[in-house]
């Protein structure tokens, strides 16, 4: 599933040194998974590299799947079942996913070789507490100065929050579900 076409890029900031943050975008609105791509995209555009993690996801066809596959820089992996995560009682296959796309996240980060790590639905992996928060923090804190790691998700823990250089609470005002009106392929998926 995951797919790569290399050529790399850096972060660098006006006095000369490369410098990545991170990045939180929560909330209950509709668009946090769409703005750490949107990220992805630009970051693309100017010749970085970007890798995708998501997490309490998989099998569902998602659009970025396709399109990731088609940029430059890209790759993109999914960690997950297509079926809900119970909150209250979490299957054991769905712990093992978390865990495993944790390795693999830090794996990623630590390398070096990326300039952008996205965690996408870590947020909700940890309210989930399918992982440990510390060692996701660990893993955050202890990465290459130079990389940018993006965590989205609703319910961010306030320790990330505190982790976090840059937060976004997106939050819905209005969305069209309210009214019947189904996920849509190419825009919610």
């Amino acid at each position: 599933m995951p797919h790569s076409k290399k050529r790399r890029g850096v972060s660098v900031l006006n006095d000369g040194k490369k410098k990545g943050l991170v990045q939180v975008y929560t909330g209950d609105g509709k668009g946090k998974t769409t703005a750490a791509l949107g990220l992805v995209l630009r970051a693309v555009g100017k010749g970085h590299s970007a890798f995708i993690i998501q997490f309490m996801k998989g099998k569902i066809n998602y659009g970025e799947l396709e399109s990731c596959g088609e940029l430059t820089n890209t790759e993109i992996e999914q960690y997950g079942r297509a079926d809900f995560v119970d909150k209250e009682n979490p299957a054991q296959v769905d712990i093992n996913f978390a865990e495993e796309g944790f390795q693999r996240a830090k794996e990623v980060i630590s390398s070096g070789d990326y300039d952008i790590v996205v965690l996408d639905e870590m947020n909700i992996t940890l309210d989930y507490e399918l992982l440990d928060k510390e060692k996701v923090i660990e893993a955050i804190e202890d990465r290459p100065e130079h990389v940018e790691v993006v965590l989205t998700g609703r319910y961010a823990p306030s320790s990330i929050i505190d982790a976090a250089d840059l937060v976004s609470v997106i939050s819905e005002v209005k969305h069209p579900f309210r009214d019947g009106i189904e996920a849509r392929e190419g825009i919610e998926y």
